[in-house]
């Protein structure tokens, strides 16, 4: 209580305890310890019982540390170093134990208020007070978990706010809603490693917390896809997020540490190759280097098997580049050969890409010359290798001759054949073009529309409503005008979320198959639930197996002779070298 005593003389009086005893504590302990740690929790209990009443929780946490100290001090100075111990958890037992849920619960100064107003210091006052404590920081983790949990609700809550409000045609509020998580994650992080010690703990809940958020879906969207539309939008020219470079590497740094709370990773995978495509196909990469700098990242967090296929359409698309320079050379030494159109081929690796669909376009006649020219030139230098044109992919630049002026119109190879259907004729009816073209009805109904429904009304249309049916005729719109002097029309897009789930479905089961025999090679025999458990573990660093998906592969296993039943004992799987 603040009075000055002999410590000196107290440490010799104490000294006798242990003297008497001649090495033994028996006289120390029974004599003094016992109950001067009684008269201590006695102490204690009363000063606890005002303080937590009066003070806040930080003003009592300061407090509880303090006399941690003082006591830590007194064992140093005059009591025997075996009471230490036994005297800090009396002092904690008073302090903390008896006080926890009062301490932590306080109203607006609980563990709760410290987390919402950002108070780090006191949090870590709080860490340090109960990690000394056996079990003493589970009811704070507990609070961490559930602040994390509101916080992303709230979130959740203001983008569906804002979505009912109105429909975002950019979909800058998706931008807005990837960006806000990203943010609160990175808020949380930050909480576990400078309030909360990096404890393990801590990181669980956080994960805990975070998966189930991640995983589930926003506006029809999973959180995958919008993950891999927020990185489009950093890593195109012209995307919604404009960042130094500096921003841009921390950014994608972010975005890899947060992809770790989400159970379809592979579905990411999926959806980043589809628009990693679009941007190097389309020339729309803003940096190669930033693009190389997020695969190195997804590579070093997730492994080379992730990236495998995305690194080789990077290097695919330079040596494309190269191909094309030598093709530009064949043709400036074979002058014969020219088609008198420039012309651009990006040869790529079936395999590495994602899968395109392929149509038997019928090319008019300035086309064919040009696949031809490069089909000759391409068997120059690869005899044994098959091309398969991929018309949905292109670009082609045409002049459109209007009464006004000529406007050059950026197209796809599709809208190109078609329009140039319309110098040999000034009128075409649906059935006319769709078999001139040899298209099928959804890939003509689509770049019809865009061309007399849009925007730009190349064609005129009859009759002259919203939608292209078979009955429709078309004619070359020659008053079309535009101020520009060259405008581009674009396809409308197809959804392809469908098919990219359903390629990632199908891939998923390839990957279940070379699971179980991966496993059953090495084991020889396995109990099924076993086998089925081993699977979970091994696959659910890219995707959350379904039990009833491995119980099937593994029949599916059986009727193809790799795993047979144990005769014995059905309940054993053995594997069939």
């Amino acid at each position: 209580e603040g009075e000055q005593i002999d410590r000196a003389l107290l440490k010799n009086v104490l000294g006798i305890f242990v003297e008497i005893g001649m090495g033994e504590m028996e006289f120390y302990e029974n004599d003094f310890e016992d109950a001067m740690l009684k008269d201590t929790a006695a102490y204690y209990s009363r000063k606890a019982s005002n303080w937590i009443v009066e003070d806040s929780c930080p003003d009592y946490m300061l407090k509880a540390e303090e006399c941690l100290k003082k006591e830590k001090d007194r064992v140093s100075h005059y009591l025997h170093s075996s009471s230490e111990t036994k005297l800090l958890e009396k002092v904690q037992n008073e302090l903390l134990v008896v006080y926890t849920n009062q301490l932590l619960e306080k109203e607006h100064s609980g563990c709760r208020a410290l987390l919402r107003d950002d108070k780090v210091e006191d949090l870590s006052r709080m860490y340090r007070l109960f990690h000394r404590i056996p079990k003493g920081l589970e009811p704070v983790a507990n609070m961490f978990k559930q602040h994390v949990t509101e916080g992303m609700v709230l979130v959740q809550q203001a983008e569906d706010s804002e979505s009912n409000k109105a429909e975002s045609s950019s979909g800058s509020q998706e931008q807005v809603f990837v960006r806000k998580v990203i943010e609160l994650l990175d808020k949380y992080m930050a909480y576990v490693t400078d309030s909360f010690a990096n404890n393990s703990l801590f990181h669980k809940v956080l994960k805990e917390a975070f998966e189930v958020f991640c995983n589930k879906f926003f506006a029809g969207c999973s959180s995958a896809e919008l993950l891999v539309s927020y990185c489009d939008n950093i890593l195109k020219k012209g995307g919604s997020e404009k960042l130094s470079d500096d921003a841009i590497e921390e950014t994608l740094d972010k975005v890899v540490k947060c992809l770790a709370f989400f159970s379809d990773k592979d579905l990411f995978a999926e959806f980043y190759r589809k628009k990693l495509s679009r941007r190097l196909l389309s020339d729309k990469s803003a940096n190669d280097d930033h693009e190389r700098l997020i695969l190195t990242k997804l590579k070093q967090q997730y492994g080379g098997q992730f990236t495998s296929k995305m690194e080789r359409m990077v290097t695919d698309l330079t040596l494309a580049k190269e191909n094309q320079s030598h093709f530009q050379e064949y043709l400036s030494n074979n002058s014969a050969a020219n088609p008198g159109i420039d012309l651009t081929v990006t040869v790529l690796t079936t395999g590495f890409w994602p899968s395109y669909k392929s149509s038997d376009l019928s090319l008019p006649v300035e086309m064919v010359k040009c696949v031809e020219v490069f089909k000759e030139f391409y068997q120059t230098k690869m005899k044994h290798r098959k091309l398969t044109w991929i018309y949905s992919l292109d670009t082609c630049n045409i002049n459109g001759k209007f009464e006004s002026k000529t406007i050059e119109l950026i197209v796809g190879t599709y809208q190109a054949a078609a329009l140039l259907l319309f110098n040999a004729s000034d009128r075409l009816s649906y059935s006319d073009i769709k078999s001139q073209l040899n298209l099928a009805d959804d890939d003509l109904i689509r770049l019809l529309q865009s061309l007399s429904c849009a925007k730009y009304k190349i064609l005129t249309k009859e009759p002259s409503n919203r939608t292209v049916s078979s009955t429709d005729h078309f004619e070359f719109n020659s008053k079309f005008t535009d101020r520009m002097r060259r405008i581009r029309i674009p396809l409308p897009l197809v959804d392809e979320r469908k098919k990219v789930v359903e390629d990632v479905d199908k891939d998923r089961l390839y990957a279940i198959d070379a699971c179980i025999v991966r496993i059953m090679k090495s084991r020889k025999v396995l109990p099924h639930q076993q086998l089925v458990l081993e699977c979970v573990k091994q696959l659910s660093c890219m995707f959350k197996p379904d039990f009833k998906a491995i119980k099937k592969r593994i029949e599916d296993l059986i009727t193809r002779d790799y795993l047979e039943r144990d005769k014995e004992n059905p309940k054993l799987i053995k594997y069939l070298a």
